[in-house]
């Protein structure tokens, strides 16, 4: 698979593998859906045949990323994720499947990353005001953090799957919010497809997941966002089918500390907000989950290390690196240039 790389245009070519599709006897239309979720929206483009009654696909729609919702969030106590957070070290605490399986996909690219992507870090988030109480960075508890020995979360949590259960060997806080959109957009395609529908393209933000293409044959072109805290620009387009794209960066969740920038997205590492020049990554996979977790773990590695991992892990990815006030770009993969 290959992207042609213009770099007078600044955009990106097709990615579009062969896949045989069938066209429906039935004339498709066009449909358009979106909702409320995870203090966003969810927003579903769909060609399925004209006349489709649309209600029960937008409930079913709202019902799958509610789903996510209440399992995953660290916003929500009563959620599945809080009450296992809260839950004493050595406690077995029954789980949904879907949430065993989303730990189950952080801890596996923690493992592959070298804890460059690490779930445990929702008491860093908490403690540089980025949780639910919003507040001000608490130094005291961010001191307190980092003189605790560092354990690595996959190491600190055991999954009994086949039971329905997860415990924690230690105190750690999970914090899914670099895995569970992903696993939303996924959500969100599963659902179309239980309808019979595949021609579509889904996301939550940053995350998208393209279906079969239009009933024309075209692909569907995504805007790769340009990472500027100021205005809402794309820095090129993709054209896709049956792929997913997730992006991390620091231009949309950031905040003043003492004169400084700081990003929301932690580095595992440290306990502490991400510093490198890094503005954004954006991985491309077949699953929007997998993808969403690579951005973060390869934005916390750096301009450096991340892109050598992702050339040895076969990853697509594209990272942006700020020059000063300038952006420059990096292509692994299929974002290779030339």
């Amino acid at each position: 698979m290959s992207i042609d790389w213009t770099a007078s245009g600044g955009g990106w070519g097709s990615v579009t593998p062969s896949v045989a599709w069938r066209e429906p006897p039935a004339p498709l239309q066009r449909y358009a859906l979106n909702g409320p979720t995870m203090g966003t929206r969810y927003a579903a483009v769909f060609f399925a045949p004209a006349g489709l009654d649309t209600a029960p696909v937008a409930e079913a729609l709202q019902a799958a990323v509610d789903a996510v919702d209440r399992q995953m969030s660290t916003w929500k106590p009563d959620s599945d994720l809080c009450r296992f957070n809260r839950s004493a070290p050595g406690q077995w605490i029954g789980l949904p499947d879907e949430l065993l399986a989303v730990i189950a996909a952080a801890l596996e690219v923690e493992r592959q990353s070298a804890g460059a992507f690490d779930a445990g870090v929702a008491d860093a988030v908490d403690a540089w005001g980025f949780g639910p109480a919003g507040a001000a960075p608490d130094k005291a508890r961010i001191a307190a953090l980092a003189a605790r020995p560092r354990q690595r979360t996959a190491d600190c949590v055991e999954l009994d799957r086949a039971a329905g259960r997860a415990r924690k060997h230690g105190p750690v806080s999970l914090d899914l919010s670099g895995i569970a959109k992903g696993f939303g957009v996924d959500q969100l395609a599963l659902c179309l497809g239980q309808f019979g529908i595949g021609r579509s393209l889904v996301s939550i933000d940053g995350e998208i997941r393209a279906g079969g293409p239009k009933p024309d044959g075209a692909p569907w072109a995504v805007a790769v966002e340009r990472p500027d805290r100021r205005v809402r620009d794309a820095a090129g387009v993709i054209d896709l089918v049956d792929r997913a794209i997730a992006t991390s960066g620091d231009y949309r969740h950031w905040r003043e500390v003492d004169g400084a920038t700081v990003s929301h997205t932690m580095d595992p590492r440290t306990g502490r907000p991400l510093a490198n020049r890094l503005a954004s990554v954006s991985v491309m996979m077949e699953d929007c989950m997998r993808a969403d977790a690579w951005a973060t773990a390869l934005m916390v590695l750096g301009e450096v290390d991340g892109p050598a991992l992702a050339a040895q892990r076969g990853i697509d990815a594209l990272f942006m690196v700020r020059d000063g006030d300038e952006l420059r770009e990096i292509g692994v993969g299929a974002f290779q240039a030339g």
